[in-house]
């Protein structure tokens, strides 16, 4: 399983992954993923060529992201492929977040074959400022 996490002290360089797994029997691409972490949160990017929004499946349960897609490539009537580099038509990949992570606000954008996930630091997650008094 692939492991994100954000934890207290880890810095701009929070994210540590590891292989990802598939399905049993099933054969799967694991996409690239971009992860950037700031004050706010963490934006994945995922590339995700050739998938349309309806074969896209996101799922977060107990903590545990899951992106699969099925890619939407059909040949036009009366060709055939000759050579395919590429014959997966799966993408697979997970993700465990961590706790400081907001998954009920979780947005997501899919243009151009990059799959966008931004996830929001959970409030108690947040810098804050402390405002001092006068004695």
């Amino acid at each position: 399983m692939n492991d994100l996490r954000t934890q207290p002290g880890d810095g701009p360089s929070a994210a540590n992954l590891r292989r990802g797994e598939h399905r049993a029997g099933e054969n799967a691409l694991m996409p690239p993923v971009d992860v950037i972490e700031d004050a706010s949160g963490i934006t994945l990017f995922a590339d995700l060529p050739g998938v349309s929004r309806d074969r896209l499946q996101l799922q977060i349960e107990a903590g545990t992201l899951t992106i699969e897609a099925e890619l939407d490539l059909d040949l036009p009537s009366g060709l055939q492929s000759s050579h395919t580099e590429v014959g997966l038509g799966r993408f697979h990949r997970m993700f465990t977040l961590s706790p400081e992570l907001d998954t009920s606000k979780v947005s997501a954008e899919l243009a151009h074959g990059v799959l966008k996930l931004t996830i929001p630091k959970a409030e108690h997650a947040k810098p804050r400022r402390i405002s001092v008094r006068a004695a």
